[in-house]
């Protein structure tokens, strides 16, 4: 009885924490006493340079810089109807020996959303394959001119996964 038990203990444990780790079948999120693995900038360094594709019912644009400086940094935006609904400014970063994705948000007018010290962060969850997984955040190499960015969206109680798609420009 007390191995049985047991092993049903640790299959409904397994379980459970494989189901709250699973977002959406693209994006994995960061739990409480998990660790980032090691990683480089490396390992993602295939991100760097000018991606457009269209989300939202836009056009949206992502200007990678490569590796430098322990950081690779990036812009966005979200252009709809020929006007700018908002951007965002981040990175990746090498922090000790693993990485973290970091951004902020700002209206059309280049105000901030975020509080001035505070920044949306997103820890590194794993690397495999062609995937990089930070909180929330995927992105998806699916050939050297073309990738996904997966993104859960939390709206109204509700969450859901973004895909944008991404065509790299020369």
């Amino acid at each position: 009885m007390r191995v049985s038990l047991t092993f049903l203990g640790l299959f409904f444990l397994l379980f459970t924490s494989c189901k709250a780790q699973e977002k959406t079948s693209n994006t994995l999120s960061f739990k409480e006493n998990m660790m980032s693995p090691n990683a480089s900038l490396n390992q993602v360094s295939w991100i760097e340079g000018h991606w457009k594709g269209e989300a939202f019912g836009g056009i949206t644009e992502e200007i990678w810089s490569p590796p430098l400086g322990d950081s690779m940094m990036f812009v966005f935006k979200l252009v709809l109807n020929g006007t700018v609904q908002f951007y965002e400014i981040g990175g990746i970063r090498q922090v000790d020996e693993t990485l973290i994705f970091q951004l902020k948000h700002f209206g059309n007018d280049f105000r901030g959303w975020e509080e001035k010290d505070e920044t949306v962060d997103a820890k590194l969850v794993k690397i495999e394959n062609n995937r990089v997984y930070f909180d929330d955040f995927t992105f998806e190499k699916i050939s050297d001119s073309e990738m996904n960015v997966y993104v859960v969206i939390s709206e109204k109680g509700k969450e859901e996964e973004v895909k944008f798609n991404y065509k790299r420009q020369k």
